[in-house]
């Protein structure tokens, strides 16, 4: 370890003699000259520095003066930073060297030697106005900052200081040493990718006096409900490390390190070696990639003509083209052109047009390409006025740019039976002209259709998509109403409308001979047809209970309204979402409040409505002669089906816990339970597994899965930081979710929980002028995102129903690839 003479700390320099020195300075290294004047008042300082400081012969200065006491840490770190320069592969090594003297910063001959500086410093005023502005001046010619915990307590009377380390301890953080979770979100900075999802340590950890979240790039987070976080806690998202690219340089910071015992640690050691990797030079690193500053949201549809919908319907679903082109329904609710008709009487009840648009980025025009007459234009009013049927999904095909097949997902108008008030969902192929941009009626495939009734409302379902070898998912809703259970489970079997039950989702969606409330899987063929790919629920030909009781068709049973699905062609995992019951609170008598869930899905199987929700959280079973008494609790792990409205099993598949839910009180709402494994229900006794989301109103809209392309030229895409993390939201805008998710791939698909979740509501914005009322966002080609704001009614369009898109402008990693220290170490 090499200790600067101890000389260089006992002068603090005029600004006479500092300016002498850089003028002296200037002469000798001929470098790019940087001015600073860190302090209002202050004389203002030029200091030449090379740009960028350093070179091949790699240097670190570890610094760590303090106003006070030295810290008990400051020879534990400089021995853990001249090990790692000392350790790994060639390429990567530096030399360090440390000192207490600040003069250092008004010598740019030394200074310039550094590829970065490490403070390792108390707290406190350490640095005099003229050292500031060397400090400010060797940034500005791009050198590298780390700041390790106290750091962040050095200069407290300097703007330009905080800026540098991103943000100030809070009073009343906490001082003891806890054990903590650190939750490691991106996967991609040196500092992070080689560390645990789950890192658990022990520090002292600091709360900050402005969360720094969306001005710093955060790599990781504290998680507080693992440890005491004292009075001044951040909460959900308290960043722990975190970087930017800062004054013309790169600035690294981590409040851990608060220990001596911490720099013993092996992966402590690396988050600090992947840091000082960026911040010499020796590597590049995005620390854009969170900052709220590098997206633009763009509305780019206009408000329809009056009399049309010349840019968008009732908005419900979009697809991105191989090519870039953007296709969106309006699901069919408020034709302009035509009064709603809600008298049963009339054969015009509920007619309606779905409509097909299409946006092209390259002409920055929409036109519309098609509508289809649907049942599904009712207006608003009870569950058994209004109702939610109509055009409900869009999928293009695999091999789209040379066949042109669209698939539709919807409810025709012709089909519906006004006596018995039934209809006829369909799953049809269209073929979109090439020369004329439209959707040709005539060339209509009728892959799939079932029936479903249209005597209440609501949860029709609509999403489609495809994976990686051709299967196309259905997401079909159970449009029974929870209104006869008082907003718990949808298992009143008494309500009917001629025979069809219209309250007891066990007829729908917890039945295993019923399309409804379900996630189809099918592979379409070239004629129009389907098989079945192995690997569903069921095959249909299953010999259990006699046979006849199950449809092939299914993947997965047990969902509410599935409106958006998404499968992750990277790895065939499809990511659900769907709308829960009405109940406000939890009874503890009938279970859970209502869940709006979801679901990383891995594999066939039951997803637990009506019987289960959330991570197995049972309901009370109901059944004739009187629904309103409370028979048993339902059995998670072997439910049973035994409603009179049920023609399919009654021994159901075991119930797979969901990856997200939410309520009115609160994300991953869980309750101690018996020895039966029946929650509590009790408010007073919950745990929120998920604190970073809350529901009330609440609609939940599944999101995509962000694949990054290397490959891709385009300027827009968004960062590698994004890939693989799942994109998950609300209808609102409120306290819902509207966040990007990480999963462990050690539990996902078994009711593993997100180990990290990303605040978007900045990037994608929300409130009166934003994205207010989210309907469904997908990725294009060239990684920009596209979003659909429903606008500000319901069963309608208006001024505020709108695509967007949403650009990343930030730029690419740093530093330059010709500014690399050394280019070998980069590789």
């Amino acid at each position: 370890m090499h200790r600067a003479p101890h000389h260089w700390s006992t002068s603090r320099r005029g600004a006479a003699a500092a300016l002498a020195a850089a003028a002296l300075a200037a002469s000798l290294l001929g470098g790019t000259a940087a001015t600073a004047d860190p302090r209002p008042g202050a004389p203002r300082t030029t200091l030449s520095v090379p740009s960028p400081p350093g070179g091949s012969a790699v240097r670190v200065l570890v610094f760590h003066a303090s106003a006070g006491a030295e810290p008990p840490t400051v020879d534990a770190g400089i021995a853990a930073i001249e090990a790692i320069g000392q350790s790994g592969p060639e390429a990567q090594r530096f030399r360090t060297e440390a000192t207490d003297d600040a003069s250092v910063f008004t010598d740019a001959r030394r200074l310039g030697r550094y590829n970065a500086i490490a403070f390792l410093t108390g707290g406190g005023d350490v640095l005099d106005p003229e050292q500031e502005a060397g400090l400010e001046a060797y940034m500005e010619a791009g050198g590298g900052f780390l700041g390790i915990h106290g750091a962040a307590r050095a200069e407290p009377y300097s703007d330009w200081f905080t800026g540098l380390v991103g943000a100030r301890p809070a009073a009343g953080s906490p001082t003891a040493v806890q054990r903590a979770t650190v939750e490691v979100g991106d996967r991609q900075h040196p500092a992070t990718r080689q560390l645990p999802l789950h890192w658990k340590r022990p520090d002292t950890w600091l709360n900050w006096a402005v969360n720094p979240s969306g001005t710093v790039h955060t790599v990781a987070r504290v998680r507080e409900s693992t440890y005491r976080p004292g009075t001044s806690a951040n909460g959900w998202d308290h960043p722990v490390s975190w970087c930017r690219d800062y004054d013309g340089g790169r600035s690294f910071y981590t409040g851990m390190g608060g220990t001596a015992a911490s720099f013993a640690e092996t992966d402590f050691r690396e988050h600090l070696r992947g840091a000082l990797l960026w911040t010499t030079r020796l590597s590049r690193a995005d620390c854009k990639a969170t900052i709220d500053a590098h997206y633009t949201a763009e509305r780019l549809t206009r408000p329809n003509q009056p009399g049309q919908n010349d840019q968008i319907g009732e908005p419900h679903g979009l697809v991105a083209a191989p090519d870039g082109r953007i296709l969106y329904i309006g699901r069919g609710g408020a034709d302009s052109s035509r009064p709603v008709v809600t008298d049963w009487n009339d054969p015009d009840i509920g007619k309606g047009r779905g409509e097909i648009h299409v946006y092209d980025p390259k002409t920055k025009k929409v036109h519309l390409a098609g509508a289809l007459t649907v049942f599904g234009n009712k207006g608003g009013g009870d569950e058994l006025t209004k109702n939610e049927e109509g055009l409900l999904g869009i999928e293009v095909d695999p091999d789209f740019l040379s066949n042109g097949w669209v698939y539709l997902h919807y409810t025709p108008h012709s089909r519906i039976n006004r006596d018995t008030r039934m209809a006829e969902r369909y799953v049809s192929r269209f073929t979109l002209d090439p020369a004329t941009g439209k959707l040709d009626p005539a060339s209509e495939k009728v892959l799939l259709k079932w029936p479903v009734q249209i005597h209440s409302c609501c949860h029709a379902g609509g999403g489609m998509a495809w994976d990686s070898t051709g299967n196309l998912y259905i997401a079909t809703g159970d449009n029974n109403s929870s209104g006869f259970t008082s907003g718990y489970s949808g298992n009143n079997p008494e309500p009917d409308f001629k025979g069809v039950s219209f309250a007891d989702a066990r007829r729908t969606s917890g039945n295993t001979n019923n399309l409804n409330g379900k996630i189809l899987r099918i592979h379409p063929e070239d004629d129009g047809t389907y098989t079945l790919p192995e690997g569903n629920l069921f095959t249909g030909r299953e010999t259990d209970e006699g046979g006849g009781k199950t449809r092939g068709e299914i993947y997965v049973m047990g969902v509410r309204n599935p409106a958006r699905i998404f499968v992750d062609r990277t790895t065939d995992i499809l990511y659900a979402g769907w709308v829960g019951p009405d109940a406000g609170a939890p009874s503890t008598t009938w279970g859970p409040a209502k869940y709006d869930t979801f679901a990383a899905i891995t594999e066939a199987g039951n997803h637990g409505w009506p019987y289960c929700m959330g991570n197995n959280q049972p309901y009370r079973d109901r059944n004739l002669p009187d629904p309103a008494e409370p028979l048993g609790w339902y059995d998670c792990a072997a439910p049973k089906n035994e409603s009179p409205n049920n023609d399919g099993l009654v021994n159901l598949p075991p119930v797979t816990p969901n990856s997200i839910w939410y309520s009115p009180q609160g994300g991953g709402v869980d309750y101690p339970r018996d020895a039966r494994g029946v929650p509590s229900y009790r408010t007073e006794e919950q745990k929120l597994l998920l604190p970073w989301l809350r529901g009330g109103g609440q609609a939940t809209m599944n999101g995509p899965v962000y694949r990054y392309d290397a490959a891709s030229a385009s300027t827009v895409k968004w960062p590698a930081y994004w890939d693989g993390k799942w994109f998950v939201g609300d209808f609102y805008d409120g306290d819902q979710p509207r966040h990007a998710v990480l999963m462990d791939p050690r539990t996902i698909g078994r009711g593993g929980l997100p180990v990290h979740a990303e605040s978007l509501k900045k990037i994608i914005p929300v409130g009166a002028n934003g994205i207010r009322n989210l309907m469904d966002w997908k990725f294009a080609p060239d990684g920009s995102l596209y979003v659909l704001d429903y606008g500000r009614g319901f069963f309608t369009s208006d001024s505020r129903s709108a695509l967007w898109r949403v650009t990343y402008t930030g730029g690419g990693p740093t530093p330059a690839d010709d500014d690399l220290a050394r280019k070998a170490a980069a590789q």
